[in-house]
């Protein structure tokens, strides 16, 4: 729609995962090496973790695209809410092996059989499991098993699992200390800076073909992005797409400050609201607080009574005293 008006010949801001518009930070660029040379050297587990909308799978797809010109066969599982045996059978299928009404046993032996036939002939097979962090703890464990396929000098299997942070809390857990020791390279991406986001969206309008990009986008309107977006592609790319929409509306050569905070209001970017669960704890952690409070404040009540009480026990068991007896 606004491609002609601002003299584009793609749209340079779409959510999808294009491996073309990559814009390599440092942090990109150590991450896809670390990455590339943990599944070429057969190191076994290698872990990617980094906040939502930072760009994991995007240089998940990069790093895909560099294996298939190695001749490394791979598996890409991108929903993980799967029983054990479906999570084989998927894998399996994915290899290109029959896996339909086969058990778990005749899955492994299947796999087995595949991974020892590629590694005889020196070539590489890698597992990649996105959106990691919904794992259970049963099928991570059954992945940490299939690293067990090995021979003295390599794993015959490459995994690389990409996650949100809680990938790393899950992780961290003593139930799956075995997998954590066994992780070979670990990467985390972060959002990007100010600099970061500036040549990110000038290197996406360059790659569309815009002539001038500082001149669509002025530096101020880039510190606005930055700001709303707080550096996470996903949404620069969101603010960035209406944006456009919202200039080539109003036949606008420049992108300006307002129509980005403008747009990040439409989207309540700065909404943020605590989950159920969260909710649900913060009201347990109160009625608990409030309970211990009102048994406080019932012993309270309870010792001044006693404390009120006290002056006439003593003058009604003195009343009864004989003349010699003590005074209790």
């Amino acid at each position: 729609m606004y491609k002609g008006f601002y003299h584009l010949t793609r749209n340079p801001f779409e959510i999808t995962p294009d491996p073309s518009f990559l814009f390599a930070t440092r942090k990109h660029n150590e991450a896809l090496a670390s990455l590339y040379y943990g599944v070429r050297r057969r190191k076994g587990f290698v872990v990617l973790t980094g906040e939502v909308g930072t760009g994991k799978t995007l240089l998940v797809r990069c790093l895909l695209a560099l294996l298939s010109q190695a001749r490394v066969s791979y598996a890409y599982v991108f929903n993980p809410r799967l029983s054990p045996t479906e999570f084989l059978e998927y894998i399996a299928g994915d290899f290109g092996l029959p896996a339909t009404g086969k058990t778990k046993g005749e899955l492994l032996l299947s796999l087995g059989t595949y991974l020892i036939g590629r590694h005889q002939k020196n070539l590489t097979t890698v597992l990649v499991v996105d959106e990691a962090h919904y794992l259970s703890t049963e099928l991570l464990e059954e992945i940490r098993l299939l690293t067990n396929l090995e021979t003295p000098q390599a794993k015959l299997l490459q995994i690389l699992l990409v996650g949100q942070p809680e990938l790393d809390e899950k992780l961290d857990s003593t139930d799956l200390r075995q997998l954590k020791q066994r992780i070979a390279l670990r990467s985390h991406l972060h959002p990007l800076t100010l600099d970061e986001t500036a040549g990110y969206i000038y290197r996406r309008l360059q790659i569309a073909g815009h002539p001038t990009p500082a001149e669509l986008l002025p530096m101020e309107t880039i510190v606005e992005v930055h700001q709303q977006s707080r550096g996470y592609p996903r949404l620069i790319n969101t603010l960035c797409e209406n944006a456009l929409i919202c200039g080539y509306a109003s036949r606008s050569q420049t992108i300006t400050p307002e129509m980005i905070a403008e747009i990040a209001a439409d989207f309540r970017l700065n909404v943020v609201r605590p989950s159920r669960a969260a909710q649900a704890g913060s009201e347990a952690h109160a009625t608990e607080v409030e309970r211990a409070a009102r048994t406080l404040l019932e012993l309270y009540a309870s010792l001044r009574k006693a404390q009120e009480l006290e002056p006439d026990l003593r003058m009604t068991v003195a009343a009864g005293a004989g003349k010699h007896e003590p005074f209790i």
